[in-house]
C-alpha cells in the first residue's frame, strides 16, 4: 500500500523481542495484536458470507447478475475500493479504516452473492472449511517459522499481478482450461501470501508497538489476511465446488 504504510513491505524482526521483561511484554503485546487482527479478519469474512447468502436468498443476486451496468459495478467495486485504499490508507484515521473495512466486506459480499446461485450449499461449506483449515495452518506456520519469508514477497506479488492480467485476458478467451490453470496458480499464490503476510504483520508490530499507529496496523493487517482468505476460497471453489 502507498502513502505511509505497506502491509507487504519488508520489515526486520525486532531484535530485542523475547529478552527479559521487555521480551515478555512484547510477547503479550504481540499476542494481543495478532488476536485483534484475526478477530477483525474473521468478522469480515463472516459479514461477507452473511451478505452473500442474504442477497442470494432475497433474490437481490439474481437482479444484480442479470446483466447491465449494475452487474459490472458490483463486480468491479471491490477492486476500485482497494485502489482507493492504497491511495488513502496512510491518511485515514482508525475510525475511517474501520468504516472502510466493514464497507469493503459488505461490498465483497454482494459481489460474491452469485456463488450460492452457482454452487451447491454442501460444496460451498466443504470448500469454506477446507480453506479455513489451510489458512489456519499456513498463517500459524508464517507466525512461528524462523525462516525469513521476505524474499518471497516480490515473487508472490508479481505472481498476483500476472494472475490478474491472465484473468482479464480469459474474460475474452473464455477458456475452461485457462480457468483451471488460473485457479490452481491462484490457490498456490494466496496460500504463500497467507504465510508471508502473517510474518509481515508480526514484524510490523515490532516497528509500531507502543505508538498510536498500532490500531491502524491491526485493521490493515486484517484486510490483507481477509483478501488472502477470500481469494484462496474463490479459487479453491473452482476445484471443489459442485454446480447447481
Amino acid at each position: 500500500m502507498a502513502n505511509g504504510f505497506d502491509p507487504r513491505a519488508t520489515a526486520a524482526p525486532h531484535s530485542t523481542a523475547g529478552v527479559g521483561r521487555e521480551g515478555v511484554a512484547y510477547d503479550a503485546g504481540l499476542r494481543s495484536h495478532m488476536l485483534s487482527v484475526y478477530n477483525y479478519m474473521a468478522s469480515g469474512v463472516l459479514l461477507t458470507g452473511l451478505v452473500a447468502y442474504a442477497a442470494a436468498a432475497m433474490g437481490v443476486a439474481e437482479q444484480i447478475f442479470s446483466g447491465g451496468i449494475l452487474m459490472y459495478a458490483v463486480i468491479f467495486a471491490p477492486l476500485i475500493m482497494i485502489f482507493f485504499f492504497a491511495a488513502r490508507a496512510g491518511r485515514m484515521s482508525t475510525a475511517g479504516l474501520q468504516t472502510f473495512f466493514w464497507s469493503f466486506a459488505t461490498v465483497m459480499g454482494l459481489s460474491m452473492s452469485i456463488i450460492p446461485l452457482l454452487y451447491t450449499g454442501t460444496s460451498i461449506a466443504q470448500t469454506f472449511f477446507a480453506t479455513a483449515a489451510a489458512f489456519v495452518s499456513l498463517s500459524l506456520w508464517g507466525y512461528t517459522t524462523k525462516k525469513d519469508l521476505s524474499g518471497f514477497g516480490t515473487f508472490l506479488i508479481m505472481g498476483v499481478v500476472g494472475l490478474f492480467v491472465a484473468m482479464l485476458a480469459n474474460l475474452f478467451m473464455r477458456s475452461t482450461v485457462m480457468d483451471l490453470v488460473i485457479s490452481a496458480v491462484g490457490v498456490l499464490l494466496f496460500a504463500g501470501l497467507t504465510a508471508y503476510d502473517t510474518q509481515k504483520i508480526k514484524s510490523i508490530y515490532f516497528q509500531v508497538a507502543g505508538s498510536d499507529f498500532l490500531g491502524k496496523a491491526a485493521i490493515m493487517g486484517a484486510l490483507t489476511l481477509y483478501l488472502d482468505f477470500i481469494n484462496m476460497f474463490q479459487f479453491l471453489l473452482t476445484f471443489l465446488g459442485d454446480r447447481e
